[in-house]
């Protein structure tokens, strides 16, 4: 098919375009009711993003989905957006913005292929089996002439995994590798298996975290599915509101997105809730994909030794072993992680910028980064818990 025939369209909401349509470029994996490679860019996930208010009107991610079409038929998407400011993306550009403004530019708006609050990697450029490289290539060029078109300073697709990236590069846009920590599951029986891989002292470290955490005066359970309530997320919007009061000034998400989560998302969703007095007083929420299990948000109204670490870590290790999962993808930031036997692994993004000047600065600056990462990571592994054999086999 020729580049040609395709059509580029831009849709302010997903609710014009069908679920099944979406969803057959964002998850064909999961077709017949399977679980997707992730959640984050299904229908039903952005769409509860949309419809809670929790992106849209003033909250500066304003829906501007990009749809490539040929012969009536979506054979690719991406859930885009125009920011006016750089929060909830977790691979920042702060610095850039800044540079620019006081060089006399306006950096925003912007344009961003993003899953909006949610720092996962997974595919950002959504291509029906059969149209992937004339697919991909359509909304890439198309992003670009958008932004061109409408004197945008830039486009920014976060979190995109390592083909897209290396894809985007062939194409002309910018490659910028951040880092997370991730686990990864060896096979594992259970966390014990988990345990006899890393070094002695580290191995003390985690049972005596693990102890502490659990003599906090109550229980711990794992909610999933139908066994989730809309009491459970009463109890936990007051612990995201207060860790988002901490973290961002405004939580991103606002209630009714939990409330959708509950209609729509429940069988995406690992709740672990922690239980004192008889009540809730913390909370950890994953959302679970084909062979992964993505921490997301932590919240108390009590603090308790280690159980911040048994709710988010050490109860997440738990489910991906039990559930047969290959890794657990803990979220931005945290080297304290590290302990807890999270390794560093690269995570990937791609830029557009307009300015030819500016554009030429970001590029020196993002081949330094580079390579600072690299070696970050490096040394960060080889400090990691494991013994050191299981490093050298890693590597």
């Amino acid at each position: 098919m020729d580049q040609a025939q395709i059509e580029i369209r831009v849709l302010a909401s997903l609710s014009q375009i069908a679920a099944g349509d979406w969803d057959a470029c964002a998850c064909p994996e999961a077709w017949g009711g399977g679980r997707p490679v992730d959640p984050f860019t299904t229908h039903r996930f952005l769409s509860a993003l949309e419809e809670s208010g929790s992106v849209g009107p003033g909250t500066g991610w304003q829906p501007q989905y990009l749809t490539a079409w040929a012969d009536g038929m979506l054979i690719g998407c991406a859930p885009m957006y125009a920011k006016s400011h750089s929060q909830g993306e977790y691979i920042f550009d702060h610095n850039w913005a800044h540079a620019y403004e006081r060089a006399g530019g306006r950096y925003y708006p912007k344009l961003q292929i993003a899953v909006p609050h949610t720092p996962a990697t997974g595919r950002r450029l959504l291509v029906r089996p059969g149209y992937e490289a004339i697919g991909a290539s359509a909304l890439i060029q198309g992003a670009v002439q958008l932004a061109e078109a409408n004197g945008l300073s830039s486009l920014h697709v976060t979190f995109c995994t390592s083909a897209e990236a290396e894809a985007g590069a062939r194409m002309g846009l910018m490659a910028r590798t951040t880092q997370q920590f991730h686990w990864r599951n060896d096979g594992y029986g259970d966390f014990d298996g988990f345990l006899a891989n890393l070094a002695s002292r580290k191995r003390k470290t985690i049972r005596k975290e693990r102890a502490q955490a659990n003599a906090f005066g109550g229980r711990i359970q794992t909610f999933t599915g139908d066994a989730l309530r809309p009491e459970h997320w009463d109890a936990f919007w007051r612990f995201y509101q207060d860790t988002g009061a901490r973290k961002w000034g405004t939580p991103y998400l606002t209630r009714e997105f939990f409330n959708l989560a509950q209609a729509h998302l429940r069988q995406d969703i690992a709740l672990v809730l922690a239980e004192r007095g008889g009540r809730w007083v913390a909370g950890a929420l994953n959302f679970i994909g084909r062979d992964t299990l993505y921490g997301r948000y932590w919240g108390c109204i009590e603090h308790h030794p280690c159980l911040h670490f048994e709710l988010c870590y050490y109860r997440a290790i738990d489910f991906a072993i039990a559930a047969g999962l290959a890794r657990v993808e803990a979220g931005a930031q945290g080297e304290h992680k590290l302990a807890r036997g999270y390794l560093p692994v690269p995570t990937h993004s791609l830029h557009w910028i307009a300015d030819p000047g500016f554009a030429a600065a970001v590029a020196r600056y993002l081949e330094a980064e580079r390579a600072a990462v690299t070696e970050e990571i490096e040394i960060l592994t080889e400090y990691g818990p494991f013994r050191k054999a299981r490093v050298e086999e890693q590597e």
